[in-house]
């Protein structure tokens, strides 16, 4: 498979990243053509290397799904790491902090931060390393073992969202539990077309970013995403202007539904064989 389709795939992950956290945010925060394409590109340079990684073998609904679910999720992950633990930032503009925060208050210590991070790095790349060890194990593992460690990325995100949110929020049952239980039942849909278990949980928790933000972005358009909750609208012309770029995203959403239903009708093989 010619590495231009993965980068393509990339910018398609990238550009419907970009265009729900433009929507939720230039509102609030202005809008600049560099700071929307910037996942773009970035999920562009990530889909390099997940090629290199993947070496898929030609350009199929299958793959398309796959690589994807990965980018999309790497992206994200990158990004959401450098604004909690790297960043420097003020803070006030925001009701939940975007850097890390303990019970609602920013971490003002820069070393600490980065200490922080390189350990929450070190810790989610230890439980993809032990979701690997287990199909290492048994390389066939039962659709329980399969949807349990497909949700690994979720309960990451869980725990993750909980700190940062509750503290200001308070903690939602229902909410918490919602990334685990969509990554499961996304693990059991990839699952269908990779016999890497890693690659299963990296994907399914790509959709169930996906998923969440669009349903809190354009399910509740008039209500402020959690940062700027009690936060005044400053550029109202953003209010009109961001539904141009509306049609991008639902391209994009029906592109990667009809390859998910695409992929279903052609030959498929993966960890999860039902269908």
């Amino acid at each position: 498979m010619p590495l231009l389709y993965t980068v393509l795939i990339g910018l398609a992950a990238g550009a419907h990243s970009s265009t729900w956290g433009m929507y939720k945010d230039a509102p609030h925060e202005g809008f600049t053509w560099w700071k929307y394409f910037r996942s773009t590109l970035f999920a562009a340079g990530v889909a390099v290397l997940v090629h290199q990684w993947l070496q898929p073998e030609a350009f199929t609904a299958s793959w398309l799904v796959v690589l994807f679910g990965v980018i999309y999720v790497v992206e994200r992950a990158v990004a959401e790491v450098y604004k909690t633990f790297i960043r420097v930032q003020d803070q006030s503009k925001y009701t939940i902090p975007m850097q890390l925060a303990v019970l609602g208050r920013p971490v003002e210590s820069y070393p600490v931060r980065l200490l922080v991070g390189a350990a929450y790095v070190g810790g989610a790349l230890l439980v993809m390393t032990g979701v690997q060890a287990v199909q290492r194990a048994n390389p066939a593992p039962a659709l329980i073992v399969v949807l349990l460690l497909g949700a690994a990325g979720g309960w990451i995100s869980a725990f993750g969202g909980a700190w940062k949110d509750a503290p200001i929020e308070g903690f939602q049952t229902l909410k918490f539990f919602r990334s685990p239980l969509m990554a499961s039942f996304y693990a059991f849909v990839v699952g269908h077309f990779t016999t890497n278990l890693v690659v299963v949980a990296l994907a399914a928790t790509g959709y169930v970013i996906m998923t969440t933000e669009t349903y809190k972005t354009f399910f509740f358009p008039s209500k402020p995403r959690g940062k700027f909750q009690g936060k005044p609208v400053l550029f109202h012309d953003w209010l009109v202007k961001r539904q141009y770029f509306v049609p991008l995203y639902v391209a994009i959403w029906a592109v990667v539904i009809g390859a998910f239903v695409l992929a279903f009708s052609q030959p498929h093989t993966g960890l999860v064989n039902v269908f």
